[in-house]
């Protein structure tokens, strides 16, 4: 039987290296002199903090920047609602997917059950383990689900003969 695990994980040390670019970018750019506007990371969490909402705007557009120079899908990004701090200034808590959600996770399943390929999809935690007999069916699936699946950056690991 051949396998393959569907993933959708971000790149924690490109992640971390983008933050400290945009934050580096943020301290020394004109338009943020003088501002408390910065990013800060812990675990999965980003914290963006700015003076008012267009300074936040602007920090998250630099962040952004610095992700796809990086080479990090902007999708794992999950940007919360912004809240006031005091006064004027704001922050935006941005969490950072990790796992295929289980609604995907099931959207991916019955994607593969409704082509009525000749593989087995089942959910293990936060992936999804395809299966089948032969090496092209599990291709044409993963083909399948790259096309029909677009909102979540999604990995193919573990390809196994």
């Amino acid at each position: 039987m051949h396998s393959s695990d569907i993933v959708c994980e971000a790149n924690a040390v490109e992640g971390r290296n983008a933050i400290d670019q945009a934050n580096k970018e943020i301290s020394t750019r004109f338009d943020f002199k003088g501002s408390d506007s910065r990013i800060e990371l812990k675990d999965k969490e980003l914290t963006a903090f700015a003076d008012d909402d267009f300074k936040l705007e602007q920090v998250r557009d630099v962040m952004v920047s610095k992700f796809a120079k990086r080479g990090v899908d902007v999708r794992f990004l999950d940007h919360g609602d912004v809240q006031k701090v005091g006064g004027d200034k704001v922050k935006q808590v941005i969490t950072v997917r990790q796992g295929v959600p289980t609604d995907q996770a099931k959207r991916i399943v019955k994607l593969i059950k409704d082509n009525k390929l000749k593989v087995q999809g089942s959910i293990q935690g936060e992936e999804v383990r395809v299966t089948g007999a032969k090496r092209d069916d599990l291709q044409s699936a993963i083909a399948l689900i790259k096309k029909e699946i677009t909102e979540l950056p999604l990995e193919f690991k573990n390809f196994r003969d």
